[in-house]
């Protein structure tokens, strides 16, 4: 609970930093920059490790963000909030911080993410009638991902924001099942 109360309040800081500034894209230029780390450390787990592990002090920890970033390359004020970071003893909720300054950009920017499940792969025709029809009804952009899984037997699973709409022939199953212990 503590690292969700701590990445909104650097990923709200830092997305504030980025409205503030002249530059066109700043907001989205940032986002790229923390997904690029956030990535890395995800797929280098020794490194949140290292971040997380109290037998390294503040100077060693920075001096390993610091090689990272000279590989990463992220512009100057993504650079100086991870030695900020650094600093606070906060590097280990970075991957946390990218994901909520990620919704902040989708929220700011009109973006909905959602998730597609299927029993069957959609061709790439049918994804992208399935994002229109969806963008059409909401006004909004539409950014899903896809997912197969043979469970839901067939019908698919939308997910977008906080809404789900089941249309799986397992729920309806599942449904069809509960009506009958009860007796309907």
């Amino acid at each position: 609970m503590t690292g969700n109360i701590v990445a909104r309040r650097y990923a709200r800081a830092l997305f504030a930093v980025a409205l503030s500034q002249s530059e066109k894209d700043a907001k989205a230029k940032y986002g790229e920059d923390l997904a690029r780390l956030a990535e890395l450390l995800e797929n280098a787990p020794d490194l949140i490790k290292i971040f997380r592990n109290p037998i390294f002090n503040v100077e060693e920890k920075k001096g390993v963000i610091i090689k990272v970033l000279d590989k990463v390359a992220p512009s100057p004020v993504i650079r100086n909030f991870c030695l900020l970071l650094a600093d606070k003893n906060r590097l280990a909720f970075l991957p946390e911080i990218n994901a909520v300054y990620g919704a902040l950009l989708d929220s700011a920017q009109g973006v909905l993410r959602g998730k597609l499940v299927t029993a069957v792969k959609l061709s790439d025709v049918v994804q992208k009638n399935v994002v229109e029809k969806l963008e059409k009804e909401s006004g909004q952009k539409i950014v899903l991902d896809y997912e197969v899984d043979q469970e839901i037997i067939g019908g698919l699973m939308l997910k977008i924001g906080d809404k789900v709409l089941d249309a799986s022939i397992r729920a309806q199953l599942q449904i069809l099942k509960e009506n009958i212990k009860r007796g309907e």
